[in-house]
């Protein structure tokens, strides 16, 4: 196996770059068929890059025939018939067009929205917070009390999860949690089930424990629960509320499902309870937790919901795992800030988290129907919208004859910046083309100027 190194440049994504380096090795035959490539980790540290960003390189390879993936063995080259490199990509017949300098609307999905953060409340509990004695120290190994207090109370009051401050463990991201869980479990299990689709980040922090992983299909209508039965793993890691990316929730009967085969192979479900506060038909199902907690690991953040900068988690374990997990980290100083989790205990204290919530679920909602209002109206059948029940962001599905590369770039040309969602696939690829689009960050007239501008790039 060859080690590739190559020079990047800032003048495209990284990602397309690996992609079309890759893919130019292969048709001029540097690279033979069945020559087995680096693998995600080892080419990105040679490149120095995100092990997402090679991941979404060989995705695309992949999706495009030029490679193989051999489960854990690694990726191999494909043997490539020489009219292939001479094909031209199907693309919508349009003229091209000079390139923007600059992204006007950034479609990102790691926003919130600024102009509703309660500044002035936050500030105001920040300067009290800096005043109490315990600031001046350095934080609990699991998190404040006063924050995990309020954290089970709110979990009880919104989630229905019965649980104490003692069981909850916090931390500064959904990954890192992981990563600290990760480090109990592989003393009793070597693989775990995970989405597909499903959030890439999770994955990545399985492998980094080296967990052999195996595949839930995951529709936009759902997740086929039925191939449980076939699978060996006692750990299954899943987002129920609001599936990344398909943004669908699982039914009540669906998760009674779950809980059942939990409890038959005697294992546990991750559940990453992610966007949950934003359902906006109805009222959000049940936690699973609030269902069996014995057999279930709950994990929560405060990023999408409040401020992505704040890097505030949380994780909720059963009595099992609880001590154990205590014992491996109780030497290990906190991972996220004294001060951020003291002035988010007060301000949920003083009722300031739910009237956030509350007010914000009502913003994003209008934010939502006005983004899928226009898209209605601009692209009509071109395009199948997923995901707008829940959650800060929409997947659209192009129904053109054409690449997500091609989607992006041409949006690129136009000055819009929107994301992929191949790198959250593993096996279970969809028909056609779907791009994800966040609007939480933007403005009612900034969600009209970047629909515009895409029907402009794309049709």
């Amino acid at each position: 196996m060859k080690n590739y190194l190559f020079a990047l440049n800032e003048s495209s994504p990284k990602y397309k770059q690996i992609y079309e380096q890759f893919k130019s090795f292969i048709e001029q035959g540097n690279v033979k068929a069945d020559e087995q490539l680096p693998s995600i980790r080892q080419l990105a540290e040679s490149l120095h890059v995100s092990r997402n960003t090679t991941l979404t390189a060989y995705n695309q390879l992949v999706a495009e025939g030029y490679i193989r993936g051999e489960g854990r063995k690694g990726y191999f080259v494909n043997p490539l018939e020489l009219s292939l490199s001479q094909e031209s990509p199907i693309l919508p017949n349009k003229k091209r067009v000079r390139k923007e300098e600059s992204v006007r609307i950034d479609f990102r999905t790691d926003a919130v929205d600024g102009s509703h953060f309660p500044l002035k409340i936050w500030r105001r509990i920040a300067n009290q917070v800096l005043t109490l004695p315990e600031s001046f120290r350095y934080g609990e190994p699991f998190g404040e009390v006063s924050l995990r207090e309020q954290i089970a109370a709110y979990l009880l009051q919104s989630r229905g999860v019965r649980t104490d401050a003692d069981a909850i463990m916090v931390g500064s991201s959904t990954q890192q949690m992981l990563i600290n869980l990760g480090h109990i479990l592989k003393k009793d299990y070597s693989g775990i089930i995970v989405e597909d689709p499903g959030f890439d980040g999770a994955r990545e922090a399985f492998q980094f424990h080296d967990f052999s992983l195996e595949y839930l299909p995951v529709y936009a209508t759902g997740a086929d629960l039925s191939q449980l039965k076939q699978m060996d793993s006692g750990l299954i890691y899943v987002t129920p509320s609001h599936h990344s990316p398909y943004g669908v929730s699982m039914s009540i009967q669906q998760r009674q499902t779950l809980i059942g085969w939990a409890n038959k192979v005697q294992g546990y479900i991750i559940e990453d309870d992610y966007d949950s506060e934003f359902r906006y038909t109805g009222r959000p199902f049940p936690a699973l937790a609030s269902i069996d907690s014995t057999r279930v690991i709950y994990l929560g953040n405060f990023s999408k919901s409040f401020l992505p900068g704040l890097r505030l988690s949380y994780m909720v374990l059963p009595q099992r795992l609880l001590n154990r997990y205590k014992r491996e980290f109780l030497s290990f100083e906190s991972s996220t800030s004294l001060f951020s989790q003291l002035t988010m205990a007060r301000f949920m204290e003083n009722g300031e988290w739910n009237r956030h919530i509350k007010r914000m679920r009502l913003v994003y909602k209008r934010k939502m129907e006005h983004l899928v209002s226009l898209l209605k109206k601009h692209f009509g059948q071109s395009i199948s919208i997923i995901g707008e029940q829940s959650g800060l962001y929409i997947l659209i599905k192009i129904n053109l004859e054409c690449s997500e590369e091609w989607l992006i770039e041409r949006a690129h040309h136009y000055g819009v910046k929107v994301r992929p969602t191949s790198i959250y696939f593993i096996k279970n690829y969809p028909d056609k083309p779907m791009i994800k689009l966040g609007f939480s960050g933007l403005s009612y007239d900034e969600i009209e100027l970047g629909v515009n501008l895409l029907r402009k790039a794309w049709l």
